[in-house]
């Protein structure tokens, strides 16, 4: 099996990957049957962006904090543990933006796609879902929508939903909402798109954020799930994705 392995910068990971890496080999990502990524969640993202549209699965090793898309380090028989790992297959969404000065801009996000103020001052944005108007103004610190595999993460820190994996659903979710106060979000259909725009962009400038992409001073995102692009994570038997998704909904 060729094997490519993406290390983050932190020195247990890096040990690992030369380990590894006389043990098993190295080739180019691109050429590689199976990424195994050592570190984080945020390895697994960076890992799973290099890949995107190559079919490539990815298996994380967790040498980082929280690590709740990764497995346990791996060192016999690493070829056996991916033969036998089961598959998560996930959509990202696609993100379309113009800034205020009219410049465009499209970034695809595996977890969620969020609009943050960048100021002091409160963001003020209009929801629309399929161009029908469903929240005149929303005044929060933001607002987000998320993929199930990325419900768990800041979609749940926002208070939104968590989603099982094989959900056909988005999330919807305000940043700590102003007004309406009261209002905790919405879950929509995956065949969705959603379009932001900011109100008074340039007195209150909001900033989009895909995963680890960030456009400023945006006036207008449209979010939509990217159906044609296919990503795979792969987890050891027994701790597959759902069954981790049910699990976080259960702990303290």
């Amino acid at each position: 099996m060729r094997l490519a392995f993406h290390a983050a910068e932190r020195p247990d990971a890096l040990s690992a990957r030369d380990a590894l890496v006389k043990r098993y080999g190295n080739c180019e990502l691109l050429d590689a049957e199976c990424v195994v990524a050592l570190g984080g969640d945020g390895c697994m993202l960076d890992a799973l962006h290099a890949v995107m549209g190559h079919d490539i699965p990815v298996y994380g090793m967790n040498f980082g904090s929280v690590g709740f898309l990764m497995n346990d380090p791996v060192h016999d028989d690493l070829p056996g543990h991916l033969a036998a790992a089961e598959k998560a297959l996930i959509h990202p969404l696609r993100a379309n933006g113009v800034d205020v000065n009219g410049n465009r801009f499209e970034s695809l996000a595996i977890n969620e796609v969020s609009l943050l103020r960048q100021t002091r001052q409160t963001a003020k944005i209009r929801i629309l879902i399929d161009d029908v108007e469903r929240m005149e103004e929303l005044a929060a610190d933001g607002v987000l929508v998320s993929t199930p595999a990325g419900s768990t993460a800041y979609n749940f820190s926002a208070h939104g939903p968590i989603l099982p994996i094989d959900a056909s659903l988005l999330a919807l979710t305000p940043i700590s909402a102003f007004r309406p106060r009261r209002w905790r979000g919405a879950l929509l259909s995956h065949t969705s798109t959603v379009r932001f725009d900011v109100i008074e962009p340039v007195h209150r400038p909001v900033a989009a954020v895909a995963d680890n992409r960030e456009f400023r001073d945006v006036r207008s995102v449209t979010i939509a799930e990217a159906a044609d692009v296919r990503m795979t994570m792969l987890f050891d038997a027994g701790r597959a994705l759902d069954e981790r998704i049910i699990l976080e909904q259960f702990s303290s």
